[in-house]
């Protein structure tokens, strides 16, 4: 597959806490499974948080509330 440093197609999405729409992106863009998809999200997400933590309105643990995979 691919890690985080090289898929930025999902970066807008990610910041703006789209994280379904991001899902859907990559599956498009990779050709991949859900849990493939997740892990590459994931994996961006993480990249994100470190080279652009104030594009970020809200803070990790809030990220993620009412998303369960």
């Amino acid at each position: 597959m691919t890690d985080g440093a090289a898929v930025d197609v999902v970066d807008d999405q990610i910041v703006a806490t789209q994280i379904i729409r991001g899902l859907v992106t990559l599956r498009e863009h990779l050709d991949c499974s859900l849990h493939e998809a997740l892990d590459v999200f994931i994996a961006r997400y993480e990249v994100l948080r470190v080279e652009r933590p104030d594009d970020f309105a809200c803070g990790h643990e809030e990220y993620w509330v009412g998303f369960y995979s």
